[in-house]
């Protein structure tokens, strides 16, 4: 049985950056505040005439470019994003298009901010069963297009990035050691954004009054999320017969500092194991654990045979976690 290698892994950022000094000017806030609550010091925004399909594929081609394929390569094409270009075509079907994959089935995967982790359990399935041998994992959100700039509570935490890496079959590598993925439908109105739905209670929770907008229930979420990510790391580290001893580095999803550090908290664990780069891109959804690859791989941080766990929540509610063999 083949196992999942990560063979390929790329990342894009727009150059255009709000820092806190500039959320000043537009918001009721201040650096102190920002940093003291979210450890957020800046984020990246798309321009106005670009969109995530656009920083999807160029992290798409970075993450081709990086395994050393071309793009007739892949032979599927998983794509995740809460800010969809359009409803239909698919995201995935886009940058097919875009990057001339022309051997690539493609579809979309929504689970919000877990949807990397997700992602990367479907792809491992396909690879497991023979039925792919290259697939291409893009997490893409031009989330600044849909925050509410006058809402102080979310607009400082919401950033723009793409990221992306290519899982190809090998006989080589431990590839998914373990996963666990999950969610909670009971809670699904504690993060929104609106799409045909008219919902009058909904929209008149935005501040703006534009319903697109992401609205966060901060409490309810976090305390969601600290349980979520602690608790599903234990069970992938269970279900692998680890211990946190055993773990390279930890990769959780970078939602804010506080709900990374309350998790981290209760899974009692060395923060010198834990990789945090929200303070430079805010949450950029799913695509912030697959930009953190990237980081980490161009740095020199990670090599073969690190054993990586991952954990995330989101939108849902969702939660998934996995140990990863790099």
């Amino acid at each position: 049985m083949f196992k999942s290698k990560i063979s390929g892994i790329g990342m894009y950022v727009p150059e255009k950056i709000y820092d806190n000094e500039y959320m000043t000017t537009i918001v009721d806030t201040d650096d102190e505040w920002i940093t003291r609550r979210t450890g957020i010091k800046q984020r990246h925004v798309s321009a106005p005439d670009e969109y995530t399909t656009d920083m999807a594929a160029k992290a798409a081609e970075n993450a081709i470019r990086n395994a050393g394929m071309t793009a007739a390569d892949i032979d599927l094409i998983l794509a995740s994003t809460v800010t969809p270009d359009y409803y239909t075509p698919s995201c995935a079907c886009v940058v097919q298009g875009a990057i001339g994959a022309v051997n690539a089935a493609a579809l979309d995967v929504n689970a919000a901010c877990s949807s990397f982790i997700s992602d990367l359990i479907i792809a491992d399935q396909f690879i497991k069963s023979g039925m792919y041998k290259n697939i291409l994992i893009i997490c893409a959100d031009a989330l600044t297009k849909a925050t509410d700039y006058k809402d102080r509570a979310t607009c400082v935490l919401f950033g723009d990035a793409a990221g992306a890496v290519i899982v190809s079959a090998s006989n080589d590598c431990g590839g998914l050691i373990a996963s666990e993925m999950g969610a909670d439908g009971t809670g699904a109105m504690s993060i929104t954004q609106l799409a045909y739905r008219e919902d009058k209670e909904e929209t008149e929770k935005r501040v703006s009054g534009r319903k697109e907008t992401v609205w966060m229930a901060g409490q309810s979420v976090m305390k969601f999320a600290v349980k979520a990510m602690a608790d599903s790391s234990d069970r992938v580290l269970q279900k692998a017969g680890l211990t946190y001893d055993d773990i390279a580095l930890i990769i959780p999803h970078q939602a804010n500092y506080r709900i990374v550090d309350s998790a981290l908290n209760r899974m009692e664990i060395d923060r010198n194991k834990v990789f945090l780069h929200l303070e430079n891109y805010g949450n950029t959804s799913s695509s912030c654990i697959p930009v953190a690859l990237a980081e980490l791989s161009e740095l020199g941080r990670i090599k073969r045979g690190d054993k990586l766990l991952l954990t995330a929540f989101g939108g849902g509610l969702t939660w998934a976690a996995c140990i990863l063999e790099y």
